[in-house]
């Protein structure tokens, strides 16, 4: 298939914070559009018109199987996933039942139906673990310490076995900390939605320690447009998708009251027991790939989110009507 040229593209967890903004993208550039999706983080508001949507589990296989056997996708874009760092250190066995094997049942309906690329989310800030250097590329050391991690690089070593094997194509999508509309505040949300949403409803932010820990934060819309560009070549290739640039809690607290305009005063709390301080990594590969490079500053991003939730606040949730504060 020719870069470009229209695809049949499944995408798993399609309802959900990314993938719906990916779906979105993906129908807007001509492509036909299937969502799997079970909705117990994503949100039945948040599929996008056009789209045939599938409802059921990853793990359930007579499932998965019907849908691919259906639609028939060129291309699976892989996003449904157990994304609580903190449930799968809690939990470990049902982490991996859903990132592990619910990952194995999905690839194994793509070579039963001739499924010629996975794209696949997997994750730049814990794969990688406690950073030896920074920013970390592609060939840093993967020492995971959350069993989230793991199983994130085991699905990317399951790509490559597979490649191997059955002749998928894959890329395996590193992201940074992903923000921006329709991240839920209540649920695997990071600190940009859980700060807007309690500054929009006058709750003082806690910030947990000193907030001098570092994370790389991307727009969910420089996401959206490295999900485009891994439709087409290289056959194979795991991909930091980031900013490059390290921020400290306190640049994203004091970023949102300022868009935000609040008033009050700075609060911390005690630190998180072994949270990592460092983390960041290098998106060069991505430039020298597919030219990708991040195009939303932090500063405006943040806008962008604080603009989207205050109009979902007034809607009462999520729907049609706020699509346009997407990417």
């Amino acid at each position: 298939m020719s870069a470009g040229e229209p695809r049949r593209i499944l995408v798993t967890g399609g309802a959900g914070f990314i993938g719906s903004h990916v779906a979105d993208a993906y129908l807007q550039h001509g492509h036909e559009v299937a969502v799997l999706d079970d909705l117990s983080t994503g949100d039945r508001n948040l599929l996008p018109p056009g789209v045939a949507f599938y409802e059921g589990d990853i793990r359930d296989e007579e499932l998965v199987n019907r849908v691919l056997g259906e639609f028939k996708p060129d291309v699976v874009n892989h996003h449904a996933a157990q994304m609580d760092i903190r449930r799968s250190v809690a939990d470990p066995r049902f982490d991996a039942y859903v990132n592990i094997l619910g990952s194995l049942v999905v690839l194994d309906a793509c070579v039963r139906y001739g499924v010629g690329r996975m794209i696949f989310a997997s994750t730049g800030g814990a794969v990688y673990g406690e950073q030896e250097r920074f920013p970390a590329d592609e060939t840093h050391p993967t020492d995971p310490v959350s069993p989230y991690g793991v199983a994130k690089v085991s699905v990317e070593k399951y790509l490559r076995a597979y490649h191997e094997v059955h002749g998928i194509g894959f890329a395996a999508l590193r992201y940074a900390n992903v923000y921006g509309p329709r991240q839920n505040p209540f649920g695997e949300a990071g600190v940009v939605a859980i700060f807007t949403h309690q500054l929009l409803n006058t709750t003082e932010p806690t910030i947990n320690g000193d907030g001098l820990q570092t994370r790389d934060y991307i727009y969910v819309g420089d996401v959206v447009a490295a999900n485009l560009a891994a439709l087409d070549g290289p056959e194979t290739i795991v991909v930091n998708i980031g900013s490059g640039k390290e921020s400290t809690v306190l640049d994203i607290y004091h970023g949102l009251v300022e868009a935000v305009g609040w008033g009050g005063a700075e609060n911390h709390g005690p630190a998180k027991p072994g949270e990592q301080s460092r983390s960041v990594i290098d998106p060069v590969r991505a430039w020298e790939t597919w030219g990708w490079r991040l195009q939303v500053p932090l500063e405006e991003g943040l806008k962008r989110t604080v603009r989207y939730f205050r109009r979902a606040a007034e809607i009462g949730g999520p729907d049609e009507r706020i699509r346009g504060d997407g990417p």
